[in-house]
């Protein structure tokens, strides 16, 4: 019902905006103009929650798994994989979309509030300024990416405390993010005015070409998450877990179809752990850990949806995106996309760090918060499958003894 409403809200402001350009009519031009308040409103309070909520949810997702010495082999490889197989899909997917954008329309950049980008440090300058100092001061001028540091290291030592410290931690860790995701979800109930209010000013300005521009993006999505799968997931199946790719979908088809609809992996997760193990073999050991972390913390598909998203959105705005920032952007990229948190379209609202090392303004999530829901449904399932594909691979690697094993001939 709420994408169905910011689907609505959006749709409203595009033809708002688009009525207004086409008609030079000067009462929608002001309704136009005048919505654009209740944009930079909704922004402030997306504003307002990404800081907390993305520390919160990091912590937590490090913190919980406890001593990495203890996850051994299985948690090895699993991590390792989660890992790996995430930077290609990063990759894939800023590649995807430059291309894709030779076909995008002439635009001017759209009218937002001022932002100037910083200058981008060198390589080591990059490398030192990922420690801060002062980690509230980090927090109070918005600098995201060290935060994000700090939180994994102050999580990973949370993890080799006791049981007794790092169970009072997590559990506190775990209160705030609800009462965070919860306070989303109310912030998304008032979505669809917002995004009318970011849609209606800037559509009137840009026109249809600004239409043709997001239709582009979704397809490009599209289009790179199928290479993603066809080059990725169904290569290290066949020639290492010998599964062929038929097998793989007809075995998967139930929690597929189920993660598409639902855009949640998680709701996925019964289906997904009954189909793993009954159809495609995978031991109980290792299904039961590599499918619920996979469920938390590996989102591939977010990831490669996140990389077209910031060059999409440097292309909008005319923010200038050389080589020298493409390794912030991915490191960024990487960092969110393993901890993206469970509410609606967290792959756009947690682009933040990545926009904030590109330069890219943030009302350009909002544009992209209303289209969100027919590329979320594509990279679910995309999570799902690569979730799947670990727990398979994992557990020929592995094996239920912890031990390594060769795959069945």
């Amino acid at each position: 019902m709420l994408h169905v409403l910011i689907a609505l809200g959006l749709a409203l402001g595009l033809g708002t905006g688009l009525l207004a350009a086409a008609t030079g009519s000067e009462v929608l031009a002001a309704i136009a103009a005048g919505s654009a308040p209740l944009g930079t409103a909704f922004m402030n309070a997306i504003r307002m929650v990404v800081i907390p909520l993305v520390m919160a949810v990091i912590f937590t997702g490090v913190a919980g798994l406890g001593d990495p010495r203890k996850l051994g082999k299985l948690g090895g490889f699993t991590l390792g994989f989660f890992w790996i197989t995430v930077l290609p899909a990063i990759v894939i997917g800023m590649g995807t979309m430059w291309f894709a954008l030779r076909f995008a329309p002439d635009m001017a950049a759209p009218a937002v509030e001022a932002v100037q980008p910083a200058e981008l440090p060198s390589f080591v300058d990059f490398l030192v300024s990922l420690i801060p100092s002062n980690p509230f001061a980090a927090a109070s001028n918005g600098q995201l990416l060290p935060l994000i540091v700090f939180t994994v290291l102050f999580a990973a030592a949370t993890g080799a405390l006791s049981e007794q410290h790092r169970t009072t931690l997590v559990t506190l860790a775990d209160a705030v993010s609800e009462a965070l995701i919860k306070l989303v979800w109310w912030i998304l109930w008032l979505a669809p005015i917002g995004v009318f209010g970011l849609a209606a000013p800037v559509t009137a300005q840009l026109g249809w070409g600004l239409v043709q521009s997001l239709a582009i993006f979704v397809l490009s999505v599209i289009v790179a998450l199928a290479i993603y799968i066809t080059l990725v997931y169904l290569p290290l199946l066949g020639f290492v877990a010998r599964v062929s790719p038929v097998k793989f979908v007809a075995a998967t088809f139930g929690a597929a179809s189920l993660a598409f609809s639902t855009t949640s992996t998680v709701a996925a997760l019964p289906v997904t752990l009954e189909e793993t193990k009954g159809n495609l073999g995978v031991s109980d050991p290792v299904a039961d850990l590599v499918l619920p972390l996979g469920a938390s913390m590996y989102r591939a598909g977010s990831a490669l949806f996140q990389g077209a998203a910031v060059v999409f959105l440097a292309h909008l705005f005319e923010v200038p995106f050389p080589m020298t920032a493409v390794g912030g952007a991915i490191l960024a990229t990487f960092l969110v996309s393993l901890t993206v948190a469970p509410v609606p379209s967290s792959g756009v609202m947690t682009l933040a760090p990545a926009l904030d090392v590109v330069g890219v303004p943030m009302s350009g999530l909002a544009i992209l918060l209303g289209i969100d829901r027919i590329p979320d449904m594509f990279r679910s399932t995309t999570n799902l499958l690569g979730q799947i594909t670990a727990s398979v691979l994992v557990d020929r690697w592995v094996g239920q003894d912890g031990e390594a094993s060769k795959p069945p001939t």
